[in-house]
């Protein structure tokens, strides 16, 4: 129980921050809605963005902080347990980091350099010569925002030795900044820019500055410090060494994943004007509710399952892994549930204005139908990793991120010529699914961890929930015309946010009755921190 609590109590501190930054990213994309819609600037602006952000996902928090982690929790361990010779073991740590830090600035430098001088080379990736304005356009872009990729990678090692000594408030608090940035310096300066898309970019960029800045006090406050060494040393430090043996299957695997994105986006600007666009907007609200729930969590188990790991403690290492899935459960499946039902009014209200049209709507609740099923899944598999780099095994999910690839890849190019973006979004899910299933499958082969005892459970739980969030989805589905008709006729934020609030709560009163009534754990462990609070 004081288990559940203190997760609960810790994923409930960053959930705060982290619901603040998605809200925040969302209105990040009304912003980009309303200046650029699904138009072929759009298109344009989305892909010079993913190009940085690529490689960010690929070399930052995606690699460098789950192999750099496990690292560093360990050196820590080792303080606590050799006192009697703490200077010189921090000595070694404060080392490991310098060498981390030299290395990770040194590499994204050296890798931005090169990109932007292929920035047109890779872009045709993306665009056929019927879109060569946008693709001219996109060159520009990516170019102002690649050297988001440096500030970002050096932010997400701060975060990692931030996160190590569990403190999650500060790197959870600069995504916030970040959309800020790019909110304020869209509307400040794109009346004065060629376009909208260049405002944005100056955004990106300068709210990744601020992301990394902000978080050096705090390193300096827990009497820890980023400074560079010189390339041997950074080369030749055995932790550092470490931590690139690690990274190394690890974006393979990575690469894979995230090739998915870029395959699909190729896929998608071939599809037709603005079906690029549409699946980005889906995705962000997909990520939204991702974040929330499963990024949260997986940040927070991961230094505390390192530790189980580390003690041999398998026992708590499983219920963890439970108890994570079936807070997943309670959050991603009713959502997903009440999202089906009200996706229209959704859409409507967070993206129709300015040039975001009647057209771009109908294109994007049709890709977010499909986005929304694969929600637990892939949340799911956000928190099953971490199982893996607390082992320091980052070669099963590379495994299983290739074989996601190949799956995705395959419908992508299958179902995107009989279903455009609608195929794009449900080979995704599929996918998902299919990755799940290998991760499982992997963590069976180590003898200590009782993956039945994790499944079990979390499979009669996870029906549960479905049952619960069907019975929830009755009346708001009797509800759901009526309420709209009423309040239909009105502003955008009366017809659609008003009814939206009636019937979310409805859904939401329906759900937590049952969970009530049936006593569910989840709600007794909330209980008993709120009491002892």
């Amino acid at each position: 129980m004081k288990k559940s609590q203190s997760l609960l109590a810790k994923g409930l501190s960053l959930s705060f921050l982290t619901l603040c930054s998605r809200i925040l990213g969302l209105i990040r994309e009304m912003t980009k809605a309303r200046f650029l819609g699904t138009s072929a600037l759009s298109d344009a602006f989305g892909i010079a963005f993913q190009v940085p952000n690529f490689f960010r996902r690929l070399f930052a928090e995606n690699s460098v902080s789950v192999a750099f982690i496990p690292t560093f929790k360990k050196l820590l361990e080792t303080n606590t347990d050799n006192d009697y010779d703490d200077n010189a073991q921090k000595k070694t740590t404060q080392d490991f980091i310098n060498a981390t830090f030299t290395l990770v600035t040194f590499l994204t430098i050296l890798f931005v350099t090169i990109g932007m001088i292929f920035t047109p080379l890779i872009l045709k990736i993306f665009f056929s010569k019927q879109y060569s304005m946008a693709m001219e356009e996109s060159i520009v872009l990516t170019r102002i925002m690649f050297p988001y990729l440096v500030v970002i990678s050096i932010a997400a090692l701060f975060q990692g030795i931030l996160n190590g000594l569990k403190i999650f408030s500060p790197s959870g608090f600069t995504p916030i900044l970040f959309n800020s940035i790019v909110i304020l310096f869209t509307y400040l300066l794109a009346p004065h820019m060629k376009n909208p898309a260049r405002a944005m970019a100056v955004g990106v960029i300068t709210g990744g500055c601020v992301q990394a800045l902000f978080q050096i006090p705090f390193i300096l406050k827990n009497n820890w410090k980023c400074t560079f060494t010189t390339l041997k040393k950074a080369f030749t430090n055995e932790h550092t060494r470490t931590v690139l043996r690690l990274i190394g299957p690890t974006i393979i695997g990575m690469a894979a994943y995230q090739l998915n994105d870029i395959v699909s986006s190729a896929l998608a600007t071939r599809a037709g004007e603005g079906v690029y666009s549409s699946i980005q907007y889906s995705l962000r609200l997909q990520e939204l509710i991702l974040g929330i729930c499963a990024l949260t969590i997986g940040t927070v188990i991961l230094p505390d399952l390192t530790g189980f790991v580390q003690k041999q403690q398998w026992n708590d290492f499983c219920k963890m892994l439970a108890l994570s899935i079936n807070i997943m459960a309670v959050i991603a499946i009713p959502i997903t549930f009440y999202s089906l039902l009200m996706k229209e009014n959704i859409i409507t209200l967070i993206f129709a204005s300015g040039k975001f049209n009647a057209q771009s709507i109908n294109m994007t609740q049709q890709v977010f139908s499909c986005h929304i099923v694969g929600l637990f899944f892939i949340a799911v598999n956000r928190i099953t990793a971490p199982a893996f780099y607390a082992q320091q095994d980052t070669k099963s999910p590379t495994v299983a991120g290739l074989t996601n690839f190949s799956v995705n890849i395959v419908l992508a190019y299958l179902l995107s010529k009989s279903m455009g973006g609608k195929g794009i979004a449900l080979a995704l899910t599929i996918a998902s699914i299919a990755n799940m299933i290998l991760l499982f499958a992997f963590l069976k082969r180590n003898p200590a961890i009782h993956v039945s005892e994790v499944l079990k459970p979390a499979m009669l739980y996870m029906t549960r929930i479905v049952l619960f969030s069907a019975i929830a989805s009755v009346p708001v589905y009797f509800m759901k015309k009526p309420v709209i008709a009423a309040f239909s006729g009105r502003n955008r934020l009366i017809s659609q946010g008003v009814p939206l609030c009636i019937t979310a709560c409805t859904f939401g009163i329906a759900g937590i009755i049952l969970l009530i009534v049936t006593k569910d754990p989840l709600i007794k462990a909330i209980k008993e921190k709120l009491r002892h609070d």
